[in-house]
């Protein structure tokens, strides 16, 4: 246990042994164990999107065997999926990668105004599991946010009870939001800050535009001269937005891009603004197994400050 992991646990003092024991065993796991960045597997994409369009270009996918591997070899902090991903594999893999199990799902075959996704596990499933922690996924503006954010009350205390980690994608969409507005400056810091009130151990949000949808928030982001002019400067106001930098936040790697060198300009910005990593799901699996492991290895030496 170095003093980076020690002073970042201290942040979650009143939390129980085994919550910071589970906190401990991410920070503590694979290429960037120790440095208090991370680097985690989502693939919960068959489920959001169908399978051939989340493993039609690299068919390895199809297996779920195929993600645990992909997140021990490459040495990525935990793997995040679903209740069926995680039970065709856990027996098989126990112990050897930190494991978060994905609480809420939906799917793409209908289009919600005021999108909700259902629970589709338990906390219980995640202990028979041996996760660290579950995942669960909030839509900020979205006309069903009293419904999740009330879930979310209630899972989140029943993991803590049982010293589990709590990871929360918070997303904002719905009516009410502009698709611009969905990645906008105070729009992501805002539902950082909801994560961050809501309880959230680990908060993972989308990577945020220079737009500003709000124009309440227009006026004090342009009397206060807050800098959001470059990507890390956003990052850094992001971290920020997340009491002061005491909780961890993970970006979003996003749909898989044309250019790698863009993902890595995104490491760089997510590192220099003081992010605590990425979360790289399509980016990662869409490709072939060699070419991902050279991926992975990139961004974690962006991380780790290796590579510049």
């Amino acid at each position: 246990m170095n003093e980076r992991v020690r002073e970042i646990l201290s942040w979650y003092a009143g939390n129980s042994p085994g919550v910071l024991t589970n906190l401990a065993r991410m920070m503590n796991h694979g290429t960037l164990a120790g440095t208090g960045k991370m680097v985690i597997l989502p693939v919960d994409q068959g489920f959001e999107h169908g399978a051939a369009r989340s493993f039609g270009m690299n068919p390895g996918g199809y297996d779920p065997r195929y993600h645990f591997e992909l997140a021990l070899a490459a040495g990525c902090n935990a793997y995040a999926a679903p209740l069926g991903f995680l039970e065709a594999g856990a027996a098989d893999y126990a112990g050897q990668v930190p494991l978060i199990l994905k609480l809420n799902n939906s799917d793409s075959l209908v289009s919600l105004e005021e999108p909700c996704s259902a629970i589709t596990g338990s906390v219980q499933d995640a202990l028979n599991l041996g996760c660290v922690g579950i995942g669960y996924t909030i839509y900020p503006s979205s006309g069903q946010r009293n419904l999740m954010y009330e879930e979310f009350r209630e899972i989140a205390a029943e993991a803590k009870s049982v010293g589990l980690a709590v990871v929360l994608w918070s997303y904002p969409r719905g009516s009410q939001l502009s698709k611009k507005g969905e990645t906008g400056i105070d729009v992501i810091a805002y539902a950082a800050q909801i994560a961050a009130q809501l309880g959230a151990h680990v908060i993972k949000v989308k990577l945020p535009s220079d737009h500003i949808e709000q124009d309440a928030a227009r006026k004090v982001y342009e009397a206060n001269n807050i800098p959001i002019s470059t990507l890390s400067e956003r990052v850094s106001h992001v971290v920020q937005s997340c009491f002061n930098g005491r909780r961890i936040v993970i970006f979003s790697g996003g749909a898989k891009k044309d250019s790698d060198e863009a993902v890595f300009d995104e490491a760089r910005a997510i590192q220099k603004g003081g992010g605590f990593g990425s979360i790289i799901g399509r980016n990662s699996f869409q490709r072939q197994r060699d070419d991902s492991l050279k991926f992975l290895n990139t961004i974690m030496k962006i991380y780790s400050g290796e590579m510049q």
